[in-house]
């Protein structure tokens, strides 16, 4: 794998075969030692068999130890285990691409222009070498999470809790320790050159990464986005006819660089060969310019228009509403967000919608096809089921901050729900929302009580502290029945501290570091850093406005950094102060102490949460959904 490695005290020309030794090439000073390669996989320019990587699983060890004639697999498991995976197709197609393997004189001409430069760079490299000793790092610009990370010790949701973001479902077994191909930027040679170094802390997709040789010296580590184009499995330089040269700081430490990184890297797992093909395919997104949707009308939440697909960008639409000439008037969100949905869905619910002046779709304007769209879970409304002015407590859409007393105002078709939150509704209910009766946005009657929570009373409610029972009498209503709720947990893999990109709900625009504080079941806590306590949102463990850190710089998207304790950033100034104002019009209630709730709420029936085999955090006092089981 790491062909044709010779020091470059000696002459260059016993690197090659006779057949390829046309020209002659000047030998290179002693001072630079460099791993040639001569454009051929796991082979050394001296027929000696060298090192190989599984093409199963990853593995990197000596090739003689390989199973088959062709040594592409690590054992028989792996070699019967690819023929029928997969795997094989992808990687036949990415083979087909480079078409056939090149001749000797290919060869030879790939490898001349590389040595050229290196010998006639050879004296003005020792120039650079010294200039080098004295430089200083300059510093990047702008919010950098991987120093973010390392001065304060943070630790970031791994990427597999992210299911709706690139490799969220495929990023397979990366984890610290797996070995990489990387450019080598403590180099002075004219040409891009690479090296090998490991993975010493993953944040999202963001890894901390050490070159190999300098031990536990920790003075040239990086950070770099693990899907980005510079990152490659430890094999691609050999197979691209990439030279790897070590590190100019560590040149002196070793004599034979080959025999080193033989003993380093065998039984070290490296990336898959098709991780970058993979990271392209999950980076393919359904929705195009000119679709159009249905989404939330952002100023009468209680309907739908008509919107246009103007760009996308990682997942995230940005939508204008079809009426708007100048194309101000927009609302983003991502493209699994049950705010938007095809084309006819209001009208088949029964949902409020707002017609458009415009009679007729425009010249290239098409609907988006209805299975694009994030599917909900069918449920069975034949039975018990919800209905108007039941009560239950429910997220405000308007103060994400806060979960309200709040009450089923309509019951639409395939199981969705125009909801208002009690004491604050619009005589003309212009303020309802819609939620799926399996949104994870909803709970029974003492949902927020069992779980410690601040429960949001009607606005001029005068009984404090609010107690359901006495409310539920004194409005001649009863509690939606628990058992309709959503009670699923899934293994979403969040902890309390975790780091992570979050979307600012109140202006979806806006992408900000965050921090998940609490965690109620799949209910996280989200914090976005430098702001106070009262702009958390609550959010769903499975919300599609949740991504990894280093999600904005794969996807080019622009992150909004922590904002400073004293000020306030002026792009997003004035979405801060709607909140303020909106949360103000709860402040004049003291906080609830423990809500003593009755069994006569439940009717009789205690439900468990059905959670997964990994522990599930709560900062509350109880580990179920709601009322425990005796």
């Amino acid at each position: 794998m790491f062909d044709g490695y010779d020091s470059c005290s000696e002459d260059t020309s016993s690197s090659s075969s006779s057949d390829e030794s046309e020209e002659e090439v000047a030998p290179l000073p002693s001072s630079l030692p460099i791993i040639k390669n001569n454009g051929q996989v796991y082979t050394y320019p001296d027929g000696k068999s060298g090192m190989a990587t599984c093409e199963m699983c990853g593995m990197v060890g000596v090739r003689d130890a390989f199973y088959s004639k062709t040594k592409r697999f690590c054992s028989v498991s792996c070699s019967r285990s690819y023929s029928s995976n997969s795997k094989k197709a992808s990687i036949l197609a990415r083979l087909q691409v480079t078409g056939k393997p090149p001749t000797k004189k290919a060869k030879v001409l790939q490898k001349q222009p590389l040595v050229a430069k290196l010998a006639a760079y050879a004296q003005y490299q020792a120039t650079l070498q010294n200039q080098a000793k004295t430089k200083t790092a300059v510093p990047v610009e702008g919010f950098s999470w991987g120093n973010y990370i390392n001065s304060n010790s943070f630790t970031a949701a791994p990427v597999t809790c992210f299911k709706h973001a690139p490799m969220g479902t495929c990023w397979g077994d990366i984890s610290e320790g797996v070995r990489v191909e990387v450019p080598n930027t403590d180099c002075s040679l004219p040409t891009k050159v690479f090296w090998i170094a490991g993975i010493v802390k993953l944040a999202g997709y963001n890894a901390l990464l050490r070159y190999e040789g300098f031990e536990n010296d920790s003075s040239l580590d990086f950070w770099c986005n693990v899907c980005g184009s510079d990152i490659h499995p430890v094999g691609w330089c050999a197979a691209s006819g990439k030279p790897l040269v070590p590190p100019r700081t560590i040149q002196h430490k070793y004599t034979n660089w080959k025999a080193f990184l033989v003993k380093r890297l065998t039984g070290a797992k490296t990336l898959p060969p098709d991780f970058s093909q993979k990271v392209s395919e999950s980076m393919q997104y359904p929705f195009k310019p000119s679709m159009r949707v249905e989404v939330v009308d952002k100023t009468h939440l209680c309907r739908t228009r008509v919107a246009i697909v103007d760009s996308v960008i990682g997942g995230r639409l940005r939508l204008v509403y079809e009426e708007s000439e100048d194309k101000t008037d927009d609302f983003w969100c991502h493209m699994y967000s049950p705010l938007i949905h095809h084309i006819g869905w209001s009208r088949s619910i029964g949902h409020r919608f707002k017609r458009s002046d415009i009679t007729k779709k425009q010249d290239g304007h098409f609907d988006a096809p209805p299975h694009l769209f994030a599917k909900v879970k069918e449920v069975d409304t034949s039975g018990e089921w919800f209905k108007e002015g039941m009560k239950l407590e429910a997220i405000d859409p308007l103060n994400l901050s806060a979960i309200c007393v709040a009450t089923i105002r309509k019951v639409l078709a395939d199981g969705y729900l125009m909801i208002g939150i009690d004491g604050s509704e619009a005589a003309d209910g212009s303020d309802w929302f819609c939620y799926h009766a399996t949104s994870p946005s909803i709970f029974p009657v003492g949902f927020c009580e069992i779980n410690m929570i601040e429960l949001t009373p009607p606005r001029g409610y005068a009984k404090l502290p609010f107690k359901w029972f006495d409310y539920l009498r004194e409005m001649d209503s009863i509690a939606a029945p628990v058992k309709l709720f959503n009670k699923e947990v899934p293994n979403h893999g969040f902890h309390v501290g975790m780091k992570l990109e979050a979307v600012d709900l109140m202006e979806p625009r806006l992408v900000c570091v965050a921090t998940v504080t609490r965690i109620i079941h799949r209910l996280l806590r989200i914090h976005f850093d430098g702001w106070e306590d009262e702009y958390d949102q609550w959010v769903d463990c499975e919300s599609p406005d949740l991504y990894p850190v280093g999600w904005c710089q794969l996807t080019g998207y622009q992150l909004q950094p922590p904002a400073p304790q004293t000020s306030r950033d002026s792009q997003s100034s004035s979405s801060k102060q709607k909140k303020k104002a909106k949360s103000q019009q709860y402040k004049g209630h003291k906080k609830m102490t423990s809500l003593q709730l009755k069994e006569e709420f439940l009717d009789g029936e205690e439900y468990s949460f059905l959670q997964g085999a990994s522990d599930q955090e709560s900062n509350g006092s109880a580990s179920y959904y709601i009322k425990q089981e005796p």
